[in-house]
């Protein structure tokens, strides 16, 4: 079956087969209805409102990701300042998603009870109050420490701009409005990339640091002039035990758990490659320098284009068939980087780019739509998993290229994308059968 044409994402039963239909919102006791709003007044395409929100959340994306990668493309200076290996300077990155992955389920407790927009201002502020500290670190501990400090600062936007988005925008205009947000990831992550390698290149890994914590104030600036206020929030008090109860009952979704395993892995890709592409690019047989090298993050911008049409790219093909091209995009591009060509490896970069970002477009933007209650847990499970899947992508793929050279960062990732694969063939063989199951039970009745 064709996924219809709400611009909803792989959420619904035709990404990855759910065997029973969500209840309506409408019975939630925090609903629209129970708050006296119109169910037509959530942002829409062509109104102020929706642009405004979806300029503020593009910002904020900006600002997140230009800190959470601050020091990714500063990794080969880094080894040779510090004197260290792939692997330990690849923990200035990792260290810094997983603390965000710690602090995502306690920040979107905060935001059900203090607001989305409130929360996601402190995170971005403390994250970037912290930046301004990074490049006084004196040694790699004490930057590993303020680097993990900063990412679980910055935990309480992402799943918070999820569900504000979820609750904010109009179905019909989700997947758009998501795929927005993760282009503006994208933007920052090759800023901030890009900004500290170029200026750490000509002055330092510490100027580098100290020129993205400034891009990503002006970024926190924009979101707060920008963001519309909450219709459509209720304040809830932080219950323990309760957002235990939420959260094992996202843990018992299988259709959650097919999304929250496909962000993990999408991201061990991504985590594997970009914590080594720097270190190959200098290396032999390019020989790079490495203000070019850093200058590679520029791939990003294919990112951008990819997330904001996954949404396009479902609609045309089935959700199912949008995880499938970006599973295949991604394997070729890990293959055409194993080559000694630099136009080759080049091209298999903007291909494992392209085929992530319309993976975790079309996968992130399903879980708001998936969950009907506990968005935001929803999202930070999703998002523990997806930075998990960077953490130890990256690990693991930093030192696979320490001890054998690409060849093993680009194993760790074509692993991964089998793994996905699976998971989605698994779906499809669900859906399939139910639907047969459907199809069988009228004569199965008339012949009772």
């Amino acid at each position: 079956m064709q996924p219809s044409s709400t611009g909803a994402s792989v959420a619904t039963s035709d990404a990855l087969a759910r065997p029973t239909p969500r209840p309506d919102d409408r019975h939630r006791p925090d609903s629209r209805r129970a708050a006296g709003i119109r169910p037509d007044d959530r942002h829409r395409p062509g109104q102020r409102s929706f642009r405004r929100a979806n300029l503020a959340l593009f910002a904020a994306g900006i600002a997140t990701f230009v800190l959470l990668y601050s020091t990714q493309g500063l990794l080969p200076v880094l080894s040779d300042d510090l004197g260290l290996t792939p692997g330990q300077a690849s923990w200035t990155a990792s260290v810094a998603t997983l603390g965000l992955a710690l602090g995502l389920l306690p920040a979107s407790a905060l935001s059900d009870r203090y607001g989305r927009t409130a929360v996601m201002t402190a995170s971005t502020l403390a994250a970037a109050a912290l930046a301004l500290a990074l490049p006084f670190a004196p040694d790699l501990t004490t930057l590993v420490v303020l680097r993990g400090l900063q990412g679980a600062a910055l935990a309480g936007l992402p799943a918070t701009a999820m569900a504000y988005l979820a609750e904010e925008v109009h179905p019909s205009a989700l997947a758009s409005a998501m795929g927005l947000y993760v282009a503006g990831n994208s933007i920052g992550g090759m800023g901030g990339r890009l900004v500290s390698g170029w200026v750490a290149a000509g002055f330092g890994w510490r100027w580098g640091l100290a020129a993205s914590a400034v891009l990503a104030l002006l970024a926190v600036l924009a979101f707060r002039l920008l963001i519309p206020a909450a219709r459509h929030f209720t304040p809830a008090p932080v219950d323990p035990r309760a957002l235990a109860r939420t959260v094992g009952r996202h843990l018992r979704d299988p259709l959650l758990l097919r999304l929250y395993a496909l962000g993990l892995l999408f991201m061990a890709v991504f985590g594997a490659v970009y914590n080594t592409v720097g270190y190959r690019l200098i290396a032999a047989p390019f020989h790079l320098p490495e203000s070019v090298a850093a200058s590679i993050f520029v791939v990003y911008l294919v990112g951008t284009a990819t997330s904001a049409a996954a949404g396009r790219l479902a609609g045309r093909l089935g959700r199912r068939g949008a995880l499938y091209v970006a599973i295949g995009t991604t394997t070729l591009g890990l293959l055409l980087s194993l080559a000694d060509s630099l136009f080759l490896a080049l091209l298999g970069l903007v291909l494992i780019t392209a085929g992530f970002f319309a993976g975790h477009a079309t996968a992130s933007s399903a879980v708001g739509r998936t969950a009907t209650e506990g968005r935001a847990q929803a999202s930070a499970l999703y998002l523990i998993a997806y930075y998990l899947g960077n953490s130890l992508g990256g690990t693991i793929g930093a030192d696979a290229y320490h001890a054998t050279g690409w060849p093993g960062a680009a194993t760790v990732g074509l692993t991964a994308m089998a793994l996905a694969a699976g998971v989605t063939l698994y779906a499809t063989h669900r859906a399939h059968a139910g639907a047969r199951r459907t199809e069988g039970l009228p004569s199965r009745l008339s012949a009772q």
